[in-house]
């Protein structure tokens, strides 16, 4: 009698056990909202001021010497595209004539008052290779601090998926909004990531699309189309 007792309790015992291990096991809290968690991305409010160093690198092709590359004949030795002397690299062109919104919020920003040299990234959280470089970015903004601006541009995202990845990936630079992919639209180029190469006179001395970009990658695109050494 006994037996069969301990029989008939033993699987009651069990199914306690298993729920208080399921109990003990529960998955942690979900974030708060994106609205109401702290943006990752620096905001843009220094987006129009040049790095610190391009005004003493005389390498860099707005200060009127050429890229490797990229000569640009005509160039007088003034080296300064307002004065209207200075005749643009072959293939170069200016920045499109787009106002984007701050991830951050604040006033919309002019895509041509981005002051180079810059990096312009375009991204999305739901593109796989545009998340695989994206560290490779954060990392190009840190150690090339003063001589370029990496900024981001989000393009057809969620803001949720967007801080999402900025925060995992620990991205800081400035990210602009671009839901309409007017930029896109603007260079011609219907698939992303797209990384643009800006020199300190606001023109796009390159642009790539060949897929996610290392660090290496991104050291020889900055030498060859900026003049410009990064740090390793």
């Amino acid at each position: 009698m006994n037996r069969r007792l301990a029989l008939l309790v033993l699987p009651l015992l069990l199914t306690v056990a298993g729920c208080t291990a399921d109990k003990a096991g529960d998955e942690p809290a979900p974030r708060p909202a994106a609205a109401e968690r702290p943006s990752p991305f620096r905001d843009c409010a220094t987006l129009g001021t040049a790095p610190a160093a391009s005004g003493s690198d005389t390498s860099t092709p707005g200060s009127g010497t050429a890229a490797p590359g990229t000569a640009a004949p005509g160039t007088s030795g003034s080296g300064t595209s307002g004065s209207g002397t200075a005749a643009p690299a072959a293939g170069a062109r200016a920045l499109p004539e787009l106002t984007l919104s701050c991830f951050t919020g604040g006033a919309p920003v002019a895509l041509r008052s981005v002051a180079g040299p810059a990096v312009i990234n375009v991204w999305a959280s739901w593109c796989p290779p545009c998340r695989k470089e994206l560290p490779a970015f954060q990392r190009l903004s840190e150690r090339a601090a003063g001589q370029l601006q990496v900024v981001g541009v989000n393009s057809r995202d969620s803001r949720s998926g967007a801080q999402s990845i900025g925060e995992d990936f620990g991205v800081r630079f400035p990210v602009l909004v671009d839901q309409g992919e007017a930029l896109q639209r603007e260079l011609q180029r219907n698939a992303i990531p797209l990384t643009l190469f800006v020199d300190a006179d606001g023109r796009i001395r390159h642009i790539d699309a060949t897929g996610a970009l290392d660090d290496a990658q991104l050291a020889k695109l900055v030498s060859q189309h900026l003049g410009l050494t990064v740090p390793a």
